[in-house]
């Protein structure tokens, strides 16, 4: 049995391979290009939190089933690159990248439209199939799409000030408390909101949506006790980019 073989066949180890390697990129990224890594960290997160929203699965743990979305794991990711950023370059940057991740997101949604217009040539047998696969990413739901960019705005600018804003009352003190508590209040804020967005689509009722949402959080906060860990590691490190100027 090979490792991708072995993943499949193991979810709940995939998804925890899953979350460090999505947080594993972005110290990568800031390892080598400091400010400007964490940038592409946020963009890159919220892109393929998007695109892969729709994406769920079951996993077994304890004896119970929970169903998790792979955009869920890309998306948490971005609030450890946007807290990095306040920790390390104040909440201007933060609000900066958080913008910047907007911004990319609207026009990759855009450019996947624009692209649908272009019928499909006949010259490559899987022509359609990637022509339906884009319609399918594109047209996924109009709802999704503006609620998704709602909600990231509001939770990930909420993140950054209450991130900076408990910095400044702690004196810069007890990082562990300003990532755990910006993180985890900003996440619940994210998940209430698109939860109404699942509503409003008519894709669920309010209570599966409900249920669905509180178990999407359960891991979410999973994932920022994992984040800390890595906050922690990285926070005093210079990168290389930032020594070489």
């Amino acid at each position: 049995m090979n490792f991708f073989s072995f993943l499949s066949e193991n979810p709940e180890f995939l998804w925890v391979f899953t979350v460090f390697y999505d947080l594993t990129i972005t110290v990568i990224l800031f390892k080598l290009f400091g400010l400007r890594g964490l940038y592409i960290a946020v963009t890159l997160g919220i892109m393929l939190a998007n695109l892969q929203g729709g994406k769920v699965s079951d996993l077994n743990f304890f004896g119970q089933t929970f169903t998790v979305s792979m955009g869920a794991i890309m998306y948490s990711g971005i609030y450890f690159a946007t807290d990095l950023i306040s920790e390390k370059y104040g909440r201007r940057e933060a609000n900066i990248a958080v913008i910047l991740g907007a911004i990319s997101n609207i026009v990759i949604m855009f450019t996947l439209v624009l692209s649908t217009y272009y019928l499909p040539s006949q010259i490559a047998a899987s022509s359609q199939s990637v022509h339906s696969a884009i319609e399918t990413l594109a047209f996924y739901s109009p709802i999704f799409v503006i609620g998704s960019i709602t909600a990231y705005l509001i939770s990930q600018t909420f993140d950054v000030w209450l991130f900076n804003k408990i910095k400044d009352i702690t004196k810069g003190k007890y990082l562990w408390l300003r990532n755990n508590l910006s993180t985890l209040s900003s996440q619940a804020l994210d998940t209430f909101i698109y939860t109404f967005v699942w509503v409003i689509a008519g894709e669920l009722s309010f209570f599966v949506a409900l249920s669905i949402a509180l178990t999407k959080y359960i891991f979410k906060v999973i994932i920022a006790i994992i984040d800390t860990l890595f906050i922690y590691v990285v926070r005093s490190w210079t990168p290389t980019y930032e020594k070489n100027y």
